[in-house]
């Protein structure tokens, strides 16, 4: 069992025995747990959350869970995985074509509860690619062709070094990424970086990702290079 992991996870249930029970799993699990308190304004409670799953369930006050997962695949590409006790077919497929990424029926197991949180984790942010061209992690959705960095509906272009610099760190997250790693990866296409050029081009991407509303997102660690957490 994992004792400390730094994945919040959002729980949208309205049957407050069945969300404490769940609240209490996940932190055995060492997840962080936030439960969704005002159920017509679940999209602003999502935004202000910021979860990296969002565990929905289907029959919930003002709003179902369909309406709400449309809602946030708006803005936002977080895993969310359903909750409910409507075990239809048609359900299932509505589901998944509101955005959902999986599905699980009440009464649940919740060693299966927590194997498809795992999963859908695995895939969102341990795993570097989404799909051939698009790289994700805490909800920064990097398109390496369009060489764009997207967060919370905002996007900036990044330049050809700052892409390298930005999927080689999220390649290697929670590692240190030395300086010297990183000018061999700017070097691959015959651009020869020095030490300060990296710096400046490091300091870029910063500078624009704090301007999509993701702060400290780059950790400088003296004398030995970079990472992020």
């Amino acid at each position: 069992m994992n004792t400390k992991n730094r994945y919040r996870i959002y729980v949208v249930e309205d049957d407050e025995m069945l969300a404490d029970e769940i609240s209490r799993l996940l932190v055995k699990w060492g997840y962080e747990v936030r439960i969704a308190e005002i159920f017509d304004s679940i999209l602003d409670e999502f935004l202000n959350v910021e979860p990296h799953v969002v565990l929905m369930d289907v029959n919930i006050p003002y709003f179902d869970g369909f309406y709400w997962c449309k809602k946030i695949r708006d803005t936002s590409a977080v895993p969310i995985i359903y909750i409910s006790s409507r075990d239809s077919s048609m359900d299932v497929i509505m589901g998944m074509n509101n955005g959902g990424d999986d599905y699980l029926t009440k009464p649940f197991d919740n060693t299966v509860l927590i194997a498809k949180l795992q999963a859908v984790i695995r895939r969102a942010y341990e795993y570097s690619f989404q799909q051939s061209n698009i790289l994700q992690y805490q909800g920064l959705i990097v398109h390496l062709e369009e060489g764009t960095a997207a967060y919370d509906n905002k996007k900036c272009e990044l330049t050809k070094n700052e892409l390298k610099i930005l999927r080689l760190l999220i390649e290697n997250q929670g590692k240190i990424v030395t300086r010297e790693a990183l000018m061999r990866r700017l070097w691959d296409d015959e651009v020869y970086v020095n030490e300060n050029t990296l710096t400046v081009n490091v300091n870029r991407v910063r500078l624009k990702l704090e301007e999509l509303g993701l702060q400290s997102f780059i950790t400088t660690k003296k004398g030995m290079g970079y990472l992020i957490l």
